[in-house]
């Protein structure tokens, strides 16, 4: 049996009870306009820290939940979608989360780091900086990354942006950055 096998069980379940119907339709806007940026640790699956459902944010994970280029990019067609298919639409809230004990952290071994820049990953330099360490000091810069980027001005005024740091010890989402 596939490890794949009990989740393709529960989709029978899910493709039964009808929820995929009680979604946004196109232009995408979820229904409780927020932009989620977060880690893919299992341990911060947005439904269950959060209590996300269908249809309410779109979420993006990449490694400790960084602002990076591409996530950049992804938003900059959000935001564009938003201004030409929606633009009486209220604008979303984007949400960046880092969080605690984040294996992204793993980037400061200089040993790891090499060898990962040796297979093809990011360069050192890169790599290095996508640790998360400190999230309330990576969370902060991220969001002002986010504030800045040339991509998403002039769109990017409407939309409010907050930092936010989960701690996996006590399950807890503490405001670091105001959205704003």
């Amino acid at each position: 049996m596939s490890n794949f096998t009990p989740y393709l069980e529960r989709n029978q379940a899910f493709a039964a009870s009808g929820a995929q119907a009680d979604v946004p339709q196109l232009p995408f806007i979820p229904f409780n306009q927020l932009y989620l940026i977060t880690c893919i640790d299992p341990r911060v699956e947005p439904a269950a820290v959060l209590g996300a459902r269908l249809g309410e944010a779109i979420v993006a994970r990449n490694v400790g939940g960084r602002v990076t280029p591409a996530v950049i990019k992804d938003l900059a067609w959000i935001v564009h979608l938003h201004e030409n298919k929606a633009p009486d639409a209220d604008w979303f809230e984007i949400a960046v989360i880092h969080h605690t004990d984040c294996g992204s952290a793993l980037f400061a071994d200089d040993d790891l780091r090499a060898g990962y820049a040796a297979r093809g990953g990011w360069d050192e330099q890169t790599s290095l900086e996508m640790a998360v360490l400190e999230p309330s000091r990576t969370v902060q810069k991220d969001t002002a990354k986010l504030r800045s980027a040339p991509e998403l001005v002039p769109g990017i005024g409407g939309i409010k942006i907050g930092g936010y740091v989960y701690d996996l010890g006590t399950g807890r989402i503490t405001t670091v950055v105001q959205p704003g």
